[in-house]
């Protein structure tokens, strides 16, 4: 893996709990070429660093989605 590109997304209804984070950073670590992600529940963001020849920023929002939260559009980091 080469090429790794940085993403932020935000997360709406968060909130500063760390079991949402927790959810959220579990989805994104098990998607297909994520190699590092954060989510911080005070800024309600996710900070995934992925390899974009496994996966797109389309996939990692259907992560977030699947932890049962809404994503905000992602923003290369």
């Amino acid at each position: 893996m080469d090429v790794k590109r940085g993403l932020r997304i935000p997360i709406f209804g968060l909130g500063c709990g760390g079991a949402g984070a927790g959810a959220v950073e579990r989805e994104l670590a098990a998607a297909d070429g994520v190699v590092r992600v954060y989510v911080n529940p005070a800024t309600e963001t996710a900070y995934v660093d992925y390899d974009p020849s496994e996966t797109d920023p389309w996939t990692l929002e259907r992560a977030v989605e699947r932890a049962g939260y809404r994503p905000g559009r992602p923003v290369e980091a």
